[in-house]
């Protein structure tokens, strides 16, 4: 933005969306739009590009359009904004209709290209803002979370949908897997997102998020190599134990085969015994006595009959026995196995790392098992985040006395700690623990918080309670996504179509960030704040305003039925000229 001449006779047009305008004039300075018409689209173009609709889809996105058809046929439809499809470098916009088929068409293949360019138009800014979080705080800090995207529970056109736990109820739908970056500038900007279907639970996607955090900000702390070594023979050693077990559960199950064969052996050879004798009793007449042969092998009869059932418990015992052993075995030799590949893994990790950074994960107690917990702290990151075990909050409830000491750390939360623990060896690492007490009324909640990491917590009980709270950032990005860009409606059916709107969003949050420091410059303050994306893309998004151009220089003075009017914004180059005020046409009003 700057100074320009126009000259006076340049026509002006309105437009009804004069912050889609800025928008579309900083897209093109980043080259956004310009890197979105080089992908290839495999589609035909009769009136307008294929590229032009996924333009205007982001355009949509940054309205806060509830549905695709609204861009034809809300209030003030943007596909009939002359001035906005300009702004972006497109002759004009698409009917809905035509977005919406060039969205069904697209493969998995130019979803990924589309996506590609969109991280790649936002690279400059996340290593920009990587820098200046580890100059200023000296460390990275995460976020991840899980968020619904619930549809109809009687649809059917929507593919792979699951039902699944979003919010409070169970819905039919999608979970979305999202990762943020903690940003001294923009407050929080997406890194990564992944679209699957309702049933996904959080844990199952700890490992993929941390390592999309990684790629996207190319930083990564120093492998604890130490500590997976130790894992990593008490694994070897856990192995050895059940070899031992193994091959003793071998000795009983071949004695109890032994002891079987003999006993089914004994049993023939004198069932035969005593149908010779019997025989020859008969042949001679004989009747058998307490005492004699025939009786006496009656006897052993009798005596192996009744061990024979005894041997068969005994062998399935011994089969049983070995089955359980030998899984075992199988079970932690894989585990030997993979955490070879995992040690192995960091240490080349950190032979490619030479300049390792601090970062910090902060998860919902839905991400952490006993493994991600483990693997977390392995892969170099401090972590804060809620415990899930009840025998954990359990066994931290015995351990409180009367004269335990708890610290209020909020309006109806108060606090206590144990540094370094294990917790009688639930975790394998030590941890620091804290139980917190949430009051309601005559009530008390029980939560555990858990930390690993530098920083001495459970010296400063209120500073760890709000640092774990601090994740509530990417809860209210969340929130934002659902209830300013509208991602509660799933504007398309195809699932590529899905990613990418889930692309598109993520970047619009951004973007609007972005765009925002970028108005921040301004020799002239706008005349709205920028520091609210709610109020730019809900109020600023749908205001009007007359446009002046004259090649690559705009000029923008809100009508009198705007929010703004009196006030004008200029891009390009050169000195302002403010035009003189022409009468207005009442159908140019904005409602």
């Amino acid at each position: 933005m700057s100074h320009t001449q126009i000259s006076p006779d340049v026509s002006q047009k309105l437009t009804q969306h004069a912050m889609l305008v800025i928008w579309g004039l900083y897209a093109r300075r980043i080259g956004l739009v310009q890197a979105i018409e080089a992908v290839k689209l495999k589609q035909k173009t009769r009136i307008h590009r294929p590229q032009t609709k996924v333009l205007e889809f982001l355009t949509a996105i940054l309205a806060g359009l509830p549905h695709l058809q609204d861009i034809s046929r809300s209030a003030h439809p943007l596909d009939q904004d002359q001035m906005t499809a300009e702004a972006w470098g497109q002759p004009a916009w698409a009917d809905y209709s035509g977005v919406s088929r060039t969205l069904k068409q697209l493969n998995a293949e130019e979803v990924a290209a589309l996506g590609a360019v969109l991280d790649s138009v936002s690279q400059p800014f996340i290593d920009q803002e990587v820098a200046c979080a580890l100059e200023k705080n000296g460390e990275l800090v995460y976020d991840a979370d899980l968020t619904g995207r619930p549809i109809s529970s009687t649809s059917t056109s929507y593919p792979d949908t699951a039902f699944g736990y979003m919010g409070d109820t169970v819905s039919l739908g999608y979970q979305a897997a999202l990762v943020s970056l903690h940003s001294p500038t923009y407050g929080r900007l997406w890194l990564a997102n992944e679209l699957h279907p309702g049933d996904t639970v959080s844990m199952t996607r700890t490992q993929a998020l941390v390592q999309a955090a990684e790629k996207r900000t190319g930083r990564r702390p120093r492998r604890r190599t130490e500590l997976l070594a130790t894992r990593l023979a008490q694994a070897e050693a856990d192995q050895q134990a059940i070899n031992l077990r193994v091959d003793r559960s071998y000795e009983l199950h071949r004695d109890a085969q032994d002891k079987m064969h003999d006993t089914k052996l004994y049993l023939r050879e004198w069932e035969q015994e005593v149908r010779s004798l019997t025989a020859e009793y008969e042949q001679q007449n004989r009747q058998p006595t307490a005492h004699c042969q025939l009786t006496r092998a009656k006897r052993k009869v009798a005596t192996y009959t009744k061990r024979l059932p005894r041997c068969r418990r005994a062998l399935g015992v011994a089969e049983r026995r070995l089955t359980r052993h030998e899984a075992r075995y199988d079970e932690t030799q894989a585990e030997v196995n993979r955490l070879q590949s995992h040690y192995q893994q960091l240490l080349a990790d950190n032979a490619a790392n030479p300049n390792p950074i601090r970062a910090t994960f902060r998860l919902d107690g839905g991400f952490v098992s006993l493994d991600n917990i483990y693997w977390l702290i392995e892969m170099g990151y401090d972590l804060y985040t809620r415990g899930r075990s009840p025998s954990v909050r359990d066994a931290l409830s015995a351990a409180v006395t009367p004269q335990t000491t708890w610290e209020r750390v909020g309006r109806n939360a108060s606090m206590t700690a144990w540094a370094n623990t294990t917790v009688n060896g639930y975790f394998a690492y030590p941890l620091d623990v804290a139980l917190v007490h949430y009051h309601t009324g005559d009530k008390v909640q029980r939560a555990v918080l858990l930390h690993y990491g530098q920083t001495a917590v459970t010296a400063d009980l209120a500073g760890w309670f709000h640092t774990y709270n601090g994740r509530q950032t990417i809860e209210a990005g969340i929130k934002e996504g659902k209830n300013v860009f509208q991602m509660h409606h799933l504007k398309v059916r195809s699932p590529e179509a899905l990613l990418l709107q889930e692309h598109l969003a993520c970047f619009a949050a951004n973007f609007v960030r972005f765009a925002a420091c970028w108005l921040a410059t301004a020799p002239k303050p706008t005349p709205f704040p920028t520091t609210s994306v709610k109020n730019m893309v809900q109020v600023c998004a749908h205001t009007s305003a007359w446009v002046q151009r004259q090649g690559d220089i705009w000029l923008l003075t809100f009508t009198e039925q705007s929010l703004y009017a009196g006030h004008s914004l200029h891009f390009g180059s050169g000195v302002v000229q403010l035009p003189l005020p022409l009468f207005r046409d009442i159908h140019f009003s904005h409602f």
